[in-house]
């Protein structure tokens, strides 16, 4: 039986995608997901889907191609942290589907500061509400990833109203690609960085601020 494959991309750049994750794309018929990720294959003539609002329509999509066609999702960062793979197995049994993890953009920032996560928080505030205050008074360590409502000046600006102290933010930003940039700083220097792109964010104690 044919199976639809759930990849992930890893953080971004192509260096970071698992040689068995281009193996498939390169079997696939059908390559489905967000346009900065299909972007680098354009050009490999395969049929292309992006991924928009609709999920339900692209469910119905996979659903009438997937007995004839390789049929691939190409999911940011990996598969298992706040993937599209849990929409994926409300309409797909667990035996139609092959999963291939990739790197998260957590992981890659995390390698990068040279920490352990081991002991984290970690959680996403991508759509989706957190509590944050309360996440970092009970862990040493959190984690999370953002969007442009909670974006990090925003975190930022929650802990300085919840009188946070002692602790310090990391910001990963474009993580992986060239314009990469990590910043170290206090949650009063970062409330202003108005501009920052989705990105992903440590708070941890503020002694643990070599790296």
């Amino acid at each position: 039986m044919s199976k639809i494959c759930i990849l992930g991309m890893g953080p971004g750049h192509r260096d970071y995608i698992l040689p068995v994750t281009l193996r498939i794309i390169e079997e696939s018929d059908i390559l489905i997901g967000g346009r900065r990720i299909l972007k680098d294959f354009e050009n490999n003539g395969k049929e292309l889907i992006y991924i928009d609002s609709g999920l339900q329509k692209i469910v119905e999509y996979i659903y009438d191609n997937k007995d004839e066609k390789k049929v691939s999702l190409l999911l940011s960062g990996d598969t298992g942290f706040y993937s599209m793979l849990s929409y994926i197995k409300k309409h797909f049994r667990d035996d139609e589907l092959k999963v291939v993890p990739g790197i998260s953009s957590f992981q890659y920032l995390m390698g990068k500061i040279n920490r352990v996560w081991q002991d984290s928080f970690l959680g996403s505030v991508h759509g989706r509400e957190v509590d944050i205050v309360g996440a970092v008074k009970k862990y040493d360590s959190v984690v999370l990833l953002t969007d442009s409502k909670y974006s990090p000046s925003r975190i930022a600006e929650i802990l300085i109203n919840a009188k946070i102290n002692n602790k310090i933010m990391i910001v990963g930003e474009n993580l992986s690609y060239l314009n990469e940039r990590i910043i170290i700083d206090t949650f009063e220097n970062i409330v202003s960085m108005k501009n920052l792109g989705m990105s992903v964010v440590v708070i941890e104690n503020n002694e643990n601020l070599g790296v």
